[in-house]
């Protein structure tokens, strides 16, 4: 295996080789090592967090898996509502660029080994959903391919998407309204297993029409906050391992008081959908408000992430 490429810490040190066209505001954007060398292996439903130039740091799903692959692609889609993210890859980002790359995570695995996989795909989402495409159709595995856009200028990979047996391609402009996600679920078998990465509305719908479904059959794939930060404090955080004990006022996040605290923990989005800051609950029953853990996992409060979920009660001892 060649060596990986220089990194800083845990991130990787990459250069943006190239961006091309997707559909309308959807750009995608290439990543490989200035040296030429493998990057760390990602799975289908991995993610990276791009450090951006300007300060920020935006997670996007990766195109492409792949045990040693050689670049990262992701789409990105400029959101009119930018807080900087993607106004600022479409506008200030070229070629040529270095930024630093945290290494693929994945919150959003694929099964494998499910009979029958439905991929459900919105926008811009359709990126981890065609990559997940990708792995079955080289597995030679059953699944329903499910693209939904509100306009035709917005479909993305169109002539790829044409090459799959079972696409159903909805279009809101043309169908006269949003896809009929209850619908799609109906007409699958009961032992499939369900993805979706698309807009907020559409996983909402999404998780509504699969609540009857076992949670294993059930995965979803967030980039914004699902809900607001708990931001209510007035409880104790003891650190076991450190020592440490902090109040959480009002207004402010574990993660925001561990850092004004000088206490080093691993963090990304800040917002609850990437994964990083995901730590061991010793007691106490945390006030979960991520768009990662699933229903069961959130009831055993065996974890929480410290960026946006809070306290139930008076005190919680963390594994930090």
């Amino acid at each position: 295996m060649n060596d990986l490429p220089q990194s800083t810490g845990a991130l990787l040190e990459l250069r943006l080789e190239s961006i091309q066209f997707l559909a309308r505001d959807t750009l995608l954007y290439a990543f490989a090592s200035p040296a030429g060398a493998a990057l760390p292996p990602c799975e289908p439903g991995s993610h990276i967090g791009l450090h951006l130039p300007n300060g920020l740091v935006r997670q996007y799903s990766l195109l492409e898996g792949g045990s040693e692959p050689r670049r990262y692609q992701v789409g990105v889609k400029r959101d009119p509502k930018s807080r900087g993210g993607s106004s600022f890859m479409h506008e200030q980002l070229r070629p040529g660029a270095v930024i630093h790359v945290e290494p693929p995570r994945n919150n959003f695995p694929l099964n494998e080994e499910a009979e029958h996989s439905v991929l459900v795909g919105g926008g811009i989402g359709i990126t981890p959903i065609l990559c997940m495409a990708r792995r079955l159709k080289a597995l030679g595995r059953s699944m329903t391919l499910v693209y939904s856009c509100r306009d035709r200028v917005d479909v993305a990979f169109l002539e790829e998407l044409r090459s799959y047996e079972n696409l159903h391609l909805h279009i809101d402009a043309e169908a006269g309204g949003v896809l009929d996600i209850v619908e799609v679920v109906k007409a699958q078998p009961a032992n499939a297993h369900f993805y979706c990465c698309g807009p907020g509305p559409m996983l909402a719908a999404f998780e509504a029409a699969t609540a009857h479904l076992p949670a294993a059959q059930v995965h979803v794939e967030y980039f914004t906050a699902k809900q607001e930060a708990a931001l209510d404090g007035g409880y104790t955080v003891e650190l076991k391992r450190s020592g440490k004990s902090l109040q959480v006022p009002g207004g402010k996040t574990i993660l925001q008081v561990l850092k004004d605290a000088g206490v080093e923990v691993a963090h990304s989005c800040e917002e609850g959908v990437c994964g990083a800051c995901e730590t061991r609950v010793l007691s106490g029953i945390p006030d979960h408000r991520d768009a990662i853990l699933s229903e069961p996992e959130k009831a055993a409060n065996n974890t929480m992430m410290i960026c946006c979920s809070g306290c139930k009660g008076e005190r919680l001892i963390l594994d930090l």
